[in-house]
C-alpha cells in the first residue's frame, strides 16, 4: 500500500468512518501502449494470412501482370503510397515511393528514374519504369507460379531481409520462382507484395524484388 493509503487508513481508524480505499496504478503513456501491441497480422500463420490477404493478392499480382494501373492505384496505400525496392533489403532512403495518383502515369512515362544500387557493383540503378518493370517486378510469371508463401520466406540468399523490420504490421506475399536446372536453381527469384491495414482494408505498401545475391 502507498504512503497516501496508510495514511487515509490510519484517518479512517481514528475516525471510526468506514472509507474505501483504492491503490491507483499510474497511467501508461500512448508510447508504451504502442510498444506493446504485438503486430497480430505480422504473427498469422501461412494459413491465416492466405485466407486475410489471398484473394486481393492475386488481383494485385494479375494488375501488376498487365500493367493495370487503374486497377492496381486502388489496391495502393491511399496515405503511404507504394514503395518499390529492387532488393530484399529494403532501403528507405534511396527506394522510390509512388502515390496512387502517380501510378497510372508509369508506364507511358520516358523519365528516368533512379531506383537504388545494383548488387555487387553498387552502381546505380537508372531506368524508366518499363525497364524497371522487366527486371526487377516482373522478370517472371509470377500470376501464374505455384509455389506461394504467405508471411513465409522461400527465396533466401545472401541480402539481408528487413521486410519485418520496415514494414513490422505487414502481410507479406512472395511469388517464387526456383530457378533453371542449367543453373543449378541460382537463378531464382521473387515478387513480394507487402500489405497493411488501414481502417478495416488493406493495403499494398511494398513491392519488393528479391534474387541471388553476390
Amino acid at each position: 500500500m502507498s504512503i497516501q493509503g496508510v495514511i487515509l487508513s490510519l484517518t479512517v481508524l481514528l475516525s471510526g468512518t468506514h472509507i474505501d480505499v483504492q491503490e491507483t496504478h499510474p497511467i501508461m503513456k500512448f508510447e508504451e501502449i504502442n510498444a506493446q501491441q504485438v503486430s497480430v497480422s505480422s504473427k498469422l500463420s501461412p494459413k491465416q494470412a492466405k485466407a486475410v490477404i489471398g484473394k486481393k493478392a492475386t488481383a494485385t499480382v494479375e494488375a501488376i501482370k498487365n500493367k493495370n494501373m487503374k486497377q492496381l492505384k486502388t489496391m495502393i496505400h491511399p496515405d503511404k503510397g507504394v514503395r518499390f525496392s529492387p532488393y530484399t533489403y529494403v532501403d528507405k532512403k534511396s527506394d522510390l515511393v509512388f502515390k496512387p495518383s502517380q501510378i497510372g502515369k508509369l508506364p507511358t512515362s520516358k523519365t528516368v528514374y533512379t531506383w537504388g544500387a545494383y548488387d555487387g557493383s553498387g552502381n546505380p540503378i537508372k531506368a524508366t519504369f518499363n525497364q524497371y518493370y522487366r527486371k526487377f517486378i516482373y522478370d517472371h510469371d509470377y500470376k501464374n507460379i505455384k509455389k506461394v508463401g504467405y508471411n513465409q520466406t522461400i527465396g533466401k540468399g545472401n541480402t539481408v531481409n528487413n521486410i519485418r523490420k520496415v514494414y513490422p504490421n505487414s502481410i507479406v506475399v512472395e511469388y517464387y520462382f526456383g530457378g533453371t536446372k542449367k543453373y543449378s536453381g541460382m537463378d531464382w527469384s521473387s515478387l513480394k507484395l507487402v500489405y497493411e491495414k488501414k481502417g478495416s482494408k488493406w493495403y499494398l505498401v511494398g513491392i519488393v524484388h528479391d534474387e541471388w545475391t553476390i
